[in-house]
């Protein structure tokens, strides 16, 4: 009984390596993509509308994008644990979590919020299609087993390129004319760093719905799921910078 079983587990463990390497054809493993990028396109648009009035128009809509993302981060706590003690503190962590990213949002310029979402936008663009078309080993997946070390790189190095042209071009009114090779390996660096907290809000977001049992946080955007499935890396990242920033003005 115990050799059979050891053959079971066994037999199961190659099923889930060969998984990993069996890759789809390209119009199934991207049929979502017209839906996905339709939806993305409304979101531009009203995002783009809230950064354009700015003021309170845009202090409002943060905070209401928070409060959805911050439902659905309940929701997926709820489903997780059953115990009161885990549950409250996930509400408190995902409070602070969304919190921090609201108010460093609204505490940011609108040019540096819009130079930051469009790296995080290229990063996820890119992350899907070069997941999607190359395949191959997948980083985590048990959290999520869509993510590949391939969309990882893909992404990353968007970033970075994205990076480096806005140094190039010095867009915005931060910018000072000229570049020098310290201020290029800067701004790779950060379209690095920014692709990499992205990346790493995806998968906790991600390690939450497995904890769940769910597919997605919500139903409210077609092809994307819920917004904390949209807003999961925006979420990491402003939440990073702003803790970076709050740090350096104390220490500074």
């Amino acid at each position: 009984m115990a050799d059979a079983n050891a053959r079971v587990r066994k037999r199961d463990r190659l099923k889930a390596r060969a998984k990993r390497y069996v890759d789809l054809p390209l119009k199934l493993r991207t049929a979502d993509l017209p839906r996905r990028a339709a939806s993305a396109v409304v979101m531009l648009a009203i995002t783009g509308a809230a950064v354009w009035q700015g003021g309170e128009v845009l202090r409002g809509f943060i905070a209401l994008v928070a409060l959805a993302c911050f439902v659905e981060f309940l929701r997926l706590i709820r489903r997780a644990t059953r115990r009161p003690a885990a549950r409250v503190a996930g509400a408190i962590g995902g409070a602070a979590y969304i919190g921090t990213a609201a108010w460093g949002l609204a505490s940011f310029q609108p040019y540096h919020i819009v130079g930051v979402l469009g790296v995080v936008i290229f990063t996820d663009t890119c992350a899907y299609f070069a997941g999607r078309s190359i395949g191959g080993p997948k980083i985590a997946p048990r959290i999520s087993p869509a993510k590949t070390w391939a969309g990882l790189f893909g992404g990353a190095l968007l970033a970075g390129l994205v990076g480096i042209t806005v140094e190039l071009a010095d867009i915005g009114p931060a910018a000072v004319p000229g570049f020098t090779w310290v201020s290029i390996a800067g701004a790779l660096f950060g379209g690095l760093l920014i692709a990499v907290i992205a990346q790493s809000g995806d998968f906790f977001e991600s390690w939450m719905k497995r904890r769940a049992g769910v597919k997605d946080s919500g139903r409210l955007i077609p092809g994307h799921g819920g917004l904390f499935d949209r807003l999961d890396g925006f979420v990491a990242v402003f939440f990073v910078l702003f803790v970076i920033a709050t740090a350096t003005t104390l220490l500074g």
